[in-house]
């Protein structure tokens, strides 16, 4: 049976394995669960958190109710490259001299995102929404940011480099342990899931156990919107991407999933169903919203969200109209969505 201890919040999964629950600030998700698994050759971390003095906190103090320290750690195995996972990679490895491991496609995001000052991140964003059909007094800020050259050093904006690559379908340098990566693309270009190719410690039924990330969560749907680059201007289809590798996820079918967020679960085959029926009614709706032309940006305002589009905060209404975007962008692929032709902004209709 799962042991659950308080203060700092640890869950003890047995074989071995552990999570801590990593607060993430002024954010409703709450928490990042962060895993310790243990290995001959010392305790690897599966994500560390997002960089924040109580995080940090609670990271080592969890860390010591599995009874080890931060300056045990021997290596770090990031899922994907955002804030709340890969945050605190760089002061494991400064308290401890662990190793990071990265898939190679979020790695190239994290050195673009090293190389660009935040003024250019703002001027980017800003086109961006634009060209997506939001207003300008929405845009406004992200301007003036620009402009200014403002240095302010933005969460996710100075991630730590990799040291190593995590290839996909090959197991990591674990001595001891039987660690599989699975490339599960959608939520980032380079997300991982991790699946641990041994007996579950209470023998549930099903393949091992697998880390999710933020792939596959029990109860809600991870953010799917488009691969933000100013460097890289490829045509990608993230929600293309995240139905295949739900699938193949569900093929596995793992006694246990331990995910990033909220709590583990089983039966991940019917997450998967669930998750892939969800998608493909949030299509079928888009097409019955675009039987009149509208951008992305009019297009997210008729979507349906956790709460009305008046209610909704600044930055998560730009995270919406990328969701939108992806997904209308798996609509043109399909053939049943096409942009409309000297639409500026950019308009899209059902086909």
């Amino acid at each position: 049976m799962t042991l659950q201890v308080t203060d700092p919040p640890v869950i003890e999964h047995g074989g071995g394995v552990w999570s801590i629950k990593v607060p993430i600030p002024d954010n409703p998700l709450g928490f990042t669960l962060v895993h310790l698994l243990d290995t001959d050759r010392g305790p690897v971390l599966i994500d560390t958190g997002w960089d924040d003095p109580t995080s940090w906190h609670t990271l080592t103090a969890g860390l010591a109710r599995c009874g080890v320290t931060v300056a045990d750690v021997h290596g770090v195995v990031v899922t994907h490259h955002h804030p709340d996972h890969h945050g605190l990679s760089a002061k494991v490895r400064d308290a401890s001299g662990a190793w990071i491991a990265m898939h190679e496609a979020d790695a190239d995001v994290v050195r673009r995102t090293r190389a660009n000052p935040p003024d250019r991140w703002y001027a980017y964003m800003a086109a961006k929404l634009l060209a997506a059909g939001a207003p300008a007094e929405h845009v406004a800020p992200l301007v003036r940011a620009a402009e200014e050259g403002r240095p302010r050093r933005l969460p996710g904006l100075d991630p730590a480099l990799p040291d190593r690559a995590i290839t996909p379908g090959e197991l990591l340098d674990l001595p001891g342990r039987r660690l599989r990566a699975i490339w599960t693309p959608g939520h980032t270009p380079g997300h991982v899931c991790l699946h641990l190719e041994e007996e579950h410690p209470s023998r549930l039924h099903g393949n091992g156990r697998l880390f999710s990330g933020d792939h596959l969560l029990p109860g809600i749907t991870p953010h799917i919107g488009l691969y933000e680059d100013p460097d890289d201007h490829t045509v990608t289809d993230p929600v293309g991407d995240y139905l295949d590798s739900l699938e193949r996820v569900g093929r596995l079918d793992p006694a246990e999933v331990l995910p990033a967020h909220q709590h583990a679960f089983t039966d991940a085959p019917a997450r998967v169903r669930e998750l892939l029926a969800h998608h493909e009614d949030r299509l079928t709706g888009l097409l019955g919203l675009l039987a009149e032309p509208l951008t992305p940006w009019r297009l997210a305002e008729h979507m349906e969200w956790n709460r009305p589009w008046s209610e909704i905060p600044y930055g998560s209404r730009n995270i919406a109209v990328s969701e939108a975007e992806a997904h209308v962008r798996r609509l043109v692929k399909l053939g049943r969505a096409e942009a409309v032709p000297g639409s500026d902004p950019v308009a899209y209709v059902a086909v």
